[in-house]
This record gives structure tokens, C-alpha cells and sequence, in this order.
């Protein structure tokens, strides 16, 4: 039996969520934002020495080599979500057209959202392009969830740093750790106080960190029991 946190606010859970999924109420989520793996280690040629700091790490993790299938979430994703809720979730350019495939035929509106990230590791070699775009695709239907007081806040486009210290986490070290400011920024636009945000592939808790600090509920799943223990730690601490 996967193991279960229960506050308040917060409910976590360590296990798969495609083997979590079918416990969630229908009707039940406001918001889904979430960050799954890219898949993109299958494309690494290894990490990268970077003169003064520790080396660019291309292969990220053994959990990015396992393949994700959108079209495996699409259906519990449709049924837990409330008819005026709103998915985002963050994806790679090789997962685009999967997501695309996926989830355009089930919402009135797919759309994207990019992240310019201020600050990008460095290409020392000069061979492309800083990685200084992350996509994150969106979803909803007629008569969503949507709050905003100008215009401003509604451009398709955010730009903040990555993640870093104090911030970041040391120990576990996640190679894809989002940073609050636009988890927050997300959260804030697509759902009201007290909403339900749910993280079926959690990490260290960002999502879940970033939707307390807002006043709104976390549901949380993540499989790895080390990113778990940190995630319940941090939610701990912020949920007071």
C-alpha cells in the first residue's frame, strides 16, 4: 500500500500516479498543474564540464528514461477536473505533439505558455541556442476558472530566474525543481482561495509549496520515496 500524508490542507501520496488516478473523486480538482518528465535523457551525449561550477547535467535522472504516454492521462485528467477548472503542464519540445494529440479533443481550448528563463546555463561551447524557454500547455473549457486585474498579468509569456539557492533544495538535488515565483504567478490566474490543486508527479513539492502559500488545498503524488520525504517536509513547514 503506497504510503499517505493527510493535513489539513495537504494529502500526499507516495506511489505511481497512474495507479493513484482512479481514487481521485470525478469532478473533484480545480486546478492540475504539474511537471512530468520530459523524456529528453534519450537524447544526452552527457553532461557538460562547466569551468568554476558543477557540470551541466544532460542526463538528468533514471526516472526521465522511462516513457510517458499523455494519452494514458487524458481520460482521468477530463473526469477529475471540475467543468470550470484549468490544467497546465509543463512539456518539452519532443512531447509536444504527444500532449497535442492527447488532450485537443477533449477541451475546448489547448493553448501555450512560455517561461523565459532569465537566467539559463551558459553554452560555453557557442553550439545553439541558450535553453532559455521551457512550454508549458494549457487547458480548459467555456467557462473556466480565471482571475486577473489587467491585462498584463494575461500575456502567454512569464519570465523569472530558475530556481536557485536558498530555494532550491540541496538534499535531494531535483534536476527540474520549478521555482515558486511562477508556480504562484500560475496559480493565482487560474484558480480561487481554497481550490483544490492536484500534482500527480510532485517532485519535492513546489506545486503543493507554492499553492499553500496562496491558500489553496494540495493534493500530491510522486513515486521516488526521496523526493517524497522532502516534499512532505517542505509542506510541513509551509503549511505551519
Amino acid at each position: 500500500m503506497a504510503e499517505r500524508i493527510d493535513t489539513p490542507r495537504c494529502t500526499l501520496v507516495n506511489g505511481d500516479c497512474f495507479d493513484f488516478l482512479g481514487e481521485v473523486p470525478d469532478r473533484s480538482v480545480d486546478l492540475i498543474l504539474t511537471d512530468p518528465p520530459y523524456n529528453i535523457a534519450a537524447y544526452s551525449t552527457g553532461n557538460i564540464a562547466l569551468p568554476g561550477r558543477s557540470a551541466l547535467n544532460n542526463d538528468l535522472a533514471p526516472w526521465d528514461l522511462e516513457s510517458l504516454e499523455p494519452a494514458r492521462l487524458a481520460a482521468d485528467f477530463r473526469r477529475i477536473l471540475k467543468p470550470d477548472g484549468n490544467i497546465f503542464i509543463f512539456a518539452s519540445y519532443n512531447m509536444l505533439g504527444k500532449w497535442h494529440a492527447a488532450f485537443d479533443s477533449e477541451f475546448d481550448t489547448f493553448q501555450f505558455f512560455v517561461w523565459h528563463k532569465t537566467n539559463p546555463a551558459p553554452k560555453i561551447y557557442k553550439n545553439g541556442f541558450l535553453n532559455s524557454c521551457e512550454l508549458i500547455v494549457c487547458m480548459w473549457d467555456r467557462g473556466h476558472r480565471w482571475n486577473f486585474s489587467n491585462q498584463r498579468e494575461m500575456h502567454n509569456f512569464f519570465e523569472c530566474p530558475i530556481c536557485m539557492a536558498p530555494e532550491r533544495l540541496k538534499q535531494p538535488k531535483h534536476p527540474a525543481q520549478k521555482p515558486l515565483r511562477l508556480l504562484e504567478h500560475l496559480i493565482g490566474i487560474a484558480s480561487d482561495g481554497g481550490a483544490l490543486v492536484f500534482d500527480p508527479f510532485m517532485g519535492v513539492g513546489s506545486t503543493g509549496a507554492a499553492a499553500l502559500r496562496l491558500g489553496r488545498r494540495f493534493l500530491g503524488v510522486e513515486t521516488d520515496g526521496e523526493y517524497f520525504r522532502a516534499a512532505a517536509e517542505r509542506l510541513a513547514a509551509t503549511e505551519g
